[in-house]
This record gives C-alpha cells, structure tokens and sequence, in this order.
C-alpha cells in the first residue's frame, strides 16, 4: 500500500467535518464488542469516529492506519478525552503487532482502498494472522450494483451542509469512471463553497479510487484466506442481502 490513493484524506480536519457523525456502525459493533475479551483491533481507523466511541463504552481498542495525519488528529482527540487508545502507524498489508484480537474490524469500506488482488491477499493474511482461532472480522464495502458502477461520468451533485467554521454552504458534486478490467472506479470529489449571497469563493477537488468486489467473487477470496462467512448484510441494522444493496457488510470467522 501507498498514500498516492489517500488525497481524499490528506485534511484530518474537513474528514472530520463530512463524517465524524455518521456513526451507523457504532451499535452493530458495540454488540460484538460486548462478546469479546482483550483488546479490539480497528484497521484503517483513520481519525478514530468509531475507536473513540467504543473505547468511550469501556473497550480496549487499538487504532492501525498508515496515514500520519488522520492518526495525530485521532491521538489529539482521544487525549482531550482522557482515553486509552494505543494509536499505531502501519500498513495494514504488513500487520506486525505483538498482540491477537478475537474482534478485528475495518468500517468506511475501507476495503476497497485495496485495488490489486495482491493488496487484497495481503490484507486479509496480515487479518488472519493477528486474529484469534474463531476470532471475528467485520468489514464492510460497497456493492457492485448497476446504480453504483455505472454513474455518469459527468458532474453530478451528491450533498450539502453547512462548514461549522466558516460557516459557509458546501455543495458537493462528484465525477466518477468505472475501469471493468480491474474493477475500480475512479472518482472526483468536488467541493464548493458559497458565501450568504450563492456566490462560490472556494473549490476544493479530491480524486480517489476505490476497487469493488462481487458477492460471489468475495466469497471465494474469504474461503481461500481461511475464513468462514457468519452473515452478510445490506446494512449495519443486519438487513438481508439483495440486489438493490449499496453495501455488504461481512461477519467472518477465522477457521
């Protein structure tokens, strides 16, 4: 793995502002939380949105992600809360921790941040590896509808919300191309700001790109990784899979 793909992630502050609250995930987790003994691993943790609140219920959380800044922005936070979170920057293609989890978890489908067969093998090793025998491993990634893989390659808005600082209106609209032969879609990201009166006084542009795997496809990755599917949903509230599905979240056990 490389930061090249990280643009998207390179201000902690504006990651902060965009998705700090959206906190889906949180009671899915916590249930498995409170079945586990020891320390919990949370891979790609980025600035800690879910290390902190599970850690804030009591847990024992230990945060990996290779990005420098979105892991001094987790510290900065988890400190001016008086938590113990163990922080560490590594690659989470090459885990080289002196601990085994019975949970490991990677949420914001942080999954497809592994665009070659090879990253994806890597991962899920270094996952097995540090992983308890019938310890867990959740994760989630977006799935591969016709809606979602083949968006118009022209601007399309996405949202809007109100930057707490400057107060100013963002619209967000985002460019997207799907490449077939290696399944990764390539996407823009671009943010305007406008003053009171409409009037845009700032752009912002981000480009990231993002491997999508087929249901049938990760099931067979899983298996040869040495992992036995529990469930897999649509969304956090454990709806059943199905063709209309814009994720697919995985409970897997180590066998």
């Amino acid at each position: 793995m490389t930061l090249t793909n990280f643009e998207e992630y390179d201000d902690p502050i504006l990651y902060d502002k965009e998705n700090e609250a959206y906190l889906s995930e949180l009671p899915f987790l916590l249930n498995w939380a409170s079945k586990t003994e020891g320390t919990i691993i949370d891979l790609a943790c980025g600035t800690g949105r879910l290390t902190i609140p599970l850690a804030k219920s009591g847990y024992k959380l230990l945060g990996i992600d290779m990005h420098k800044g979105m892991l001094k922005e987790a510290k900065k936070k988890s400190t001016k809360l008086n938590l113990k979170v163990d922080w560490v920057e590594q690659d989470c293609t090459k885990l080289n921790l002196p601990i085994t989890s019975s949970l490991i978890y990677s949420v914001g489908n942080s999954f497809q941040h592994f665009l070659t067969n090879d990253e994806q093998d890597e991962l899920l090793t270094s996952v097995y590896k540090h992983l308890e025998i019938d310890g867990v491993f959740i994760f989630g990634t977006r799935f591969p509808s016709v809606e979602e893989l083949l968006q118009s390659c022209t601007e399309e808005y996405w949202k809007s919300y109100t930057d707490s600082e400057t107060l100013n209106r963002v619209d967000v609209y985002t460019l997207s191309t799907y490449d077939s032969l290696n399944q990764v879609q390539h996407y823009t990201t671009i943010r305007r700001y406008k003053a009171n009166d409409g009037e845009v006084v700032d752009e912002k542009r981000t480009n990231i790109s993002l491997r999508y795997v087929f249901p049938r496809e990760m099931d067979r990755i899983l298996f040869l990784h040495g992992f036995e599917i529990i469930n897999v949903y649509k969304d956090w509230n454990e709806s059943p899979l199905t063709n209309d599905s814009y994720e697919m979240i995985y409970v897997c056990k180590k066998r």
